[in-house]
């Protein structure tokens, strides 16, 4: 059985460089340490196949547009018959400054739409995660305007670092590392 990772994002150019869609820009980071042996568009998300440590990992970024992430995360655990426990999901988090990594195996939606969507569809809180700061809101913002400004070159680049930094959790996660184990060897 496969492993999943996911990052959540908005598709479209007008996005690519929004706060909220960290979880693409740190799955991209990320792919860029591994092989890509095949990607396809399918189940609402864009698929990317890598073999780590004899272990098949798909890398995916929804399509549906935030609010609907679950739908994709669903259809890719169904038809590939992944495990709740085999999945991680990438995501912004708006309570933690940019570029700081907290790695979770539960927790609420924390008013985020794409994890509360993925937690009505999956019926449990009960998934790994990894939240990505991207810095709580500026003055005179709206949480909706904050999360969909641009963020700087400097500050994409921050994220970037960050997660290439603690990219072995991907092969820890491939040799079929406990989360837990995983979660605190990279929480500090």
């Amino acid at each position: 059985m496969p492993k999943l990772i996911v990052g959540l994002g908005n598709p479209g150019r007008q996005y690519e460089t929004t706060r909220h869609n960290a979880g693409f820009i740190c799955l991209d980071a990320i792919m860029n340490k591994f092989i890509i042996q095949n990607e396809k568009e399918d189940f609402k998300a864009k698929l990317y196949f890598s073999n780590i440590n004899g272990e098949k990992i798909i890398f995916a970024k929804p399509q549906t547009f935030m609010n609907l992430s679950g739908e994709a995360v669903v259809a890719i655990m169904n038809f590939y018959k992944i495990k709740i426990e085999d999945i991680i999901v990438i995501y912004d988090d708006k309570d933690l400054n940019i570029g700081k990594l907290r790695f979770r195996e539960q927790g609420s939606a924390g008013g985020h739409n794409g994890v509360k969507n993925i937690i009505k569809l999956l019926g449990t809180e009960k998934f790994n995660r990894v939240r990505v700061g991207i810095d709580p809101p500026a003055e005179n913002y709206k949480i909706v305007d904050w999360v969909l400004s641009k963020m700087s070159n400097q500050e994409i680049g921050e994220i970037e670092n960050k997660i290439v930094s603690v990219a072995n959790f991907v092969n820890d996660f491939a040799s079929g590392d406990d989360f837990k184990k995983i979660m605190n060897s990279y929480n500090k």
